[in-house]
């Protein structure tokens, strides 16, 4: 399983590995773009091997011959792994991957459904070349995953068609451990992407009755920054610190204008907080009926919103309530047998062996 140490993918990677390990699968991992931290390396040994190769993710280039390496380097991990499968998670590590066993590609987000969704008509060239090498991914794969219908529809819009396409949902990590809530809006995310969207919340913590809280790097790759002032930036935390301060969160807000799943609103809605969440595709198919929501593109609406629940105990217990139980809904042992029955059908069907490609 290919895997990168700076965002969300890490915790998925460790999080399904963790629990395919229990049901008796093997994991290697195969490591790609900054290298992990040691925490990060001695988590990742816990659940099976680990190799690293000093080569770049896909969002990180600016030329995609700049990547024509990596999937020689997928298919070496895998004869040194000796694996029964590989399954990478971004697609374009599959363009030219030449091995002999079912190839699994996973879409957590690609950089032209985020452009879709934040640049609306525009163009720029990159967008050809990550077009070209995700559809030339999704064909040389046996099987593609993705984690919401809404994620799904923004492949199809882009890409067209695409075969064998599973929707299976992300999965909670492990709920942050109970804590008394206290008055404050909590947002945890990667504030130096632009899709995250700091700059409404830091304007909704003008108005907002509660402290607005963040955690989460503002200092992007390139080292640009995002400037936060209103809300309170306690920066990139570790994951458990982070954990902490969800637990205690009575609020958790979300103005994400792109996001295939949202892993942050699934460990707040197990936490217990009543969530605040961007009127967005995702968000409502996955939420409807479990969280307020906002218009991203304005901060008083999100203020608004927030002081809505900050000043309805009540109504603020019922949503923290509803989302709670829906969280229910993403339990590990649900994705993980998704996909195990997706591995299991795949080396069925291989049989004597893939075809290289």
């Amino acid at each position: 399983m290919t895997v990168d140490a700076v965002g969300g993918l890490w915790r998925y990677a460790v999080a399904l590995g963790e629990q395919l390990k229990k049901n008796g699968v093997e994991i290697c991992f195969a490591g790609f773009g900054p290298a992990p931290r040691p925490e990060q390396v001695a988590e990742a040994e816990r659940i099976g091997r680990l190799r690293w190769f000093d080569m770049p993710l896909d969002w990180m280039v600016t030329d995609g011959h700049e990547l024509a390496d990596v999937p020689k380097a997928v298919a070496e991990a895998r004869e040194a792994f000796d694996a029964h499968i590989v399954q990478v998670n971004l697609p374009t590590q599959a363009a030219s991957l030449e091995v002999d066993v079912p190839i699994v590609a996973v879409s957590h987000s690609c950089l032209p459904t985020w452009f879709e969704a934040m640049c609306a008509g525009e163009e720029n060239d990159m967008l050809a070349w990550h077009r070209r090498l995700n559809r030339t991914g999704f064909d040389n794969a046996d099987a593609v995953v993705v984690p919401s219908g809404s994620h799904a529809a923004a492949l199809f819009r882009t890409y067209g068609e695409i075969v064998a396409l599973k929707i299976v949902h992300n999965a909670l990590c492990a709920a942050p451990a109970p804590a008394p809530k206290q008055n404050f809006v909590f947002a945890a995310g990667r504030w130096w992407d632009e899709a995250k969207n700091a700059r409404t919340l830091d304007e909704a913590a003008l108005s907002a009755w509660w402290p607005v809280v963040l955690a989460g790097s503002a200092r992007g790759p390139d080292g640009s920054e995002t400037g936060i002032e209103h809300a309170i930036n306690r920066g990139a935390l570790p994951y458990d610190e982070t954990m902490a301060l969800m637990a205690q969160a009575a609020i958790f807000a979300s103005p994400s204008l792109y996001e295939p799943f949202g892993l942050a609103a699934l460990e707040a809605a197990a936490s217990g907080a009543a969530l605040v969440l961007a009127d967005i595709p995702t968000y409502r198919e996955l939420w409807e009926g479990a969280a307020v929501f906002a218009d991203p593109h304005e901060p008083q609406a999100f203020a608004h919103a927030i002081n809505h629940l900050a000043g309805n105990p009540p109504l603020r217990q019922q949503i923290a309530s509803r989302a709670m139980d829906r969280s229910l809904h993403f339990a590990p042992q649900s994705q993980t047998a998704a996909m195990t029955a997706l591995y299991r059908e795949l080396l069925n069907t291989a049989g004597a062996g893939r075809t290289v490609r």
